[in-house]
C-alpha cells in the first residue's frame, strides 16, 4: 500500500507542475500571442510573461508587429501592346490595435494583397505606353498604395511603403530598345563628327587661304625690293661708268643668271638641268637680254604721251 501511494503521490507532482508551468507563458518583443479559451477568442497577450488557463486556454498564434515586404510580380501589357511584367514591393505590418481583424478576418494576407496590388496595376498600366510607364513608376506606385491603404485598414494592416523597383519588357522588345537606342547613339555620333570634320575643313580652308595671301604679299614685296634693287644698281653703274643703262642691265641679268647657276651647283640634291648650256648659247642669252632691253624701250617711247604744245 505504501507503495501505491508513492505512485499516486509521484504522478500528483508531476500533474502539478504540468499546470504550474503550463499557466506560464512568455511572449516576444514586437510580437503579440492570440489566445483562446475551449476555442472562443479569449485575449490578445502582449510581449512578456503572460498567464493562462491551464488545459483550457490555448495560444493558438503568434503574429509579428515588425514591418515585413512582399515582392509581387504582375504581369500585364502597354497601351502599346508590349507585355512587361512589373515587380512591386509592398511593406506592410500589423496594427497593434485591429490584431483581432488581422489575424481572424484574413486567412492569407500576402494573397488579398496581391490581389490588390494586380487590380491598381491594371487600372493604370494598360492605358499607358511603355515610356510613359517607365517615366511613372513613382506615380503608379502611390496609387497602388492608396489602394492598399483604403482596402486593408479595414483587415488591420497598414500599408508602410510601395515600391515599383522596375519594369521589365518581353526580351525581344528589350534587345529591340537596346538597337533602337544604339542606332540613335551612332547617329548622334556621325552628326558630331561630321560637324567637327566641317569646321576642321572650314578652319584648313580659311587658314591655307591666308597663308597665300602672306604667301603672294611676300612675294610682290621680294619683287618689288628686286626691282628696286636692279634699278639702284643699273643707275649707280650707269652713272659711274657713263655706259648705256640698256647695256648695264643686260649685264645685271647675267649676273643674275651666273648667281642663279652657283645656287643650283651649291645644293647636292638638285636635280635641275639648263639645256642649252654652251659658250655661245651664254652670249645667245647675253644677246637676248638685250634685244629685250631694247624693244621694251622701244615700246615705251611708242607708248608716251605726245609732249603738250606750249
Amino acid at each position: 500500500m505504501e507503495g501505491v501511494g508513492l505512485v499516486f503521490f509521484g504522478f500528483v507532482v508531476i500533474f502539478a507542475l504540468i499546470i504550474f508551468f503550463g499557466s506560464f507563458f512568455t511572449v516576444d518583443t514586437q510580437q503579440v500571442a492570440i489566445v483562446q479559451r475551449l476555442g472562443k477568442f479569449q485575449k490578445i497577450a502582449q510581449a512578456g510573461i503572460n498567464f493562462k488557463l491551464p488545459i483550457v486556454d490555448t495560444v493558438v498564434h503568434r503574429m509579428s508587429l515588425r514591418v515585413e515586404q512582399l515582392i509581387a510580380k504582375i504581369e500585364t501589357k502597354t497601351q502599346d501592346n508590349v507585355f512587361v511584367t512589373i515587380p512591386v514591393a509592398i511593406q506592410y505590418r500589423v496594427l497593434p490595435e485591429k490584431v483581432y481583424d488581422a489575424y481572424y478576418r484574413l486567412t492569407d494576407p500576402d494573397r488579398q494583397i496581391e490581389s490588390y496590388v494586380y487590380n491598381g496595376i491594371l487600372g493604370h498600366v494598360p492605358k499607358m505606353k511603355l515610356d510613359d510607364a517607365f517615366e511613372n513608376q513613382g506615380t503608379i506606385a502611390d496609387d497602388v498604395k492608396a489602394l492598399l491603404d483604403t482596402s486593408m485598414k479595414d483587415f488591420g494592416y497598414e500599408i508602410v511603403k510601395v515600391l515599383v523597383t522596375d519594369i521589365v519588357p518581353d526580351a525581344h522588345v528589350k534587345e529591340a530598345m537596346n538597337d533602337i537606342n544604339a542606332a540613335q547613339r551612332e547617329r548622334d555620333a556621325a552628326s558630331a563628327k561630321a560637324d567637327a570634320d566641317k569646321i576642321i575643313f572650314v578652319k584648313k580652308a580659311e587658314a591655307e587661304a591666308e597663308s597665300k595671301k602672306l604667301q603672294g604679299e611676300g612675294i610682290a614685296n621680294q619683287r618689288k625690293a628686286i626691282i628696286g634693287g636692279l634699278q639702284e644698281s643699273v643707275e649707280a653703274l650707269a652713272t659711274a661708268t657713263k655706259v648705256d643703262p640698256r647695256e648695264v642691265f643686260a649685264l645685271v641679268m647675267m649676273t643674275q643668271y651666273f648667281d642663279t647657276l652657283k645656287d643650283i651647283a651649291s645644293n647636292d640634291r638638285t636635280n635641275t638641268i639648263l639645256v642649252p648650256h654652251t659658250p655661245n648659247a651664254i652670249s645667245d642669252l647675253m644677246q637676248q637680254f638685250r634685244n629685250a632691253v631694247a624693244i621694251g624701250a622701244e615700246m615705251s617711247k611708242h607708248d608716251a604721251p605726245p609732249p603738250s604744245g606750249n
